[in-house]
């Protein structure tokens, strides 16, 4: 729900203060977990819950993450491009943005 922030951990950025300022999955899922949400299974919609994919590049480095519509669909912001829909979460991986490594959800927070 935070449009206004760039969330990364590194110096000019928004990031959670009591996590770790390392570009680690383990420090992107703990800065999720900060605001709510929890790892699940799969990318599957879920009524009433919200969810992120958590994407990694080739060395295990976060390089993105998209976040799951109410509709199922999933929007993504692609640097300072417009943001996209695109029907499945990994529709955004491969060379750019790695692969997914995580899922995570939480209630949502607009019912």
């Amino acid at each position: 729900g935070d449009t206004h922030n760039w969330w990364w951990p590194e110096a000019g950025c928004h990031w959670p203060e009591d996590v770790s300022i390392e570009r680690t999955v383990d420090a992107f899922v703990d800065a999720f977990e900060s605001i709510g949400y929890s790892t699940c299974a799969d990318g599957t919609l879920e009524i009433g819950f919200e969810k992120i994919a958590l994407f990694a590049d080739r060395r295990g480095r976060p390089s993105h993450a998209a976040l799951q519509l109410d509709d199922g669909q999933w929007t993504s912001k692609l640097g300072k491009a417009e943001d996209i829909r695109h029907r499945r979460a990994e529709d955004v991986g491969g060379d750019t943005y790695g692969e997914i490594v995580r899922y995570l959800r939480r209630l949502r927070q607009d019912v």
